[in-house]
């Protein structure tokens, strides 16, 4: 059965957590950024990588900005290791 992780080089784990559970539990603004990501984020890595920009941003949208900073590096990461596979 295909997953929607797509070709990625990325490390992947299994969770003993429900991840619907912690995806209802994220604030709604976070919610709606994760369901838009380009990558798989895990509910309590988002939140935490959320919860650690807006201590030092202070707002909500340069918090986001941050995350797609964070989701651009993972990106770039991916891919330069799939070019030299």
């Amino acid at each position: 059965m295909p997953r929607n992780l797509g070709q990625t080089r990325l490390r992947k784990r299994r969770r003993a957590e429900n991840p619907m559970r912690e995806f209802d539990r994220l604030p709604p603004v976070l919610r709606a950024w994760v369901s838009q990501a380009a990558l798989p984020w895990r509910p309590r890595s988002v939140l935490r990588a959320y919860q650690n920009a807006l201590a030092q941003t202070g707002d909500q949208g340069r918090a986001l900005e941050e995350l797609g900073r964070l989701e651009a590096l993972q990106l770039a990461k991916d891919s330069t290791g799939a070019a030299t596979a």
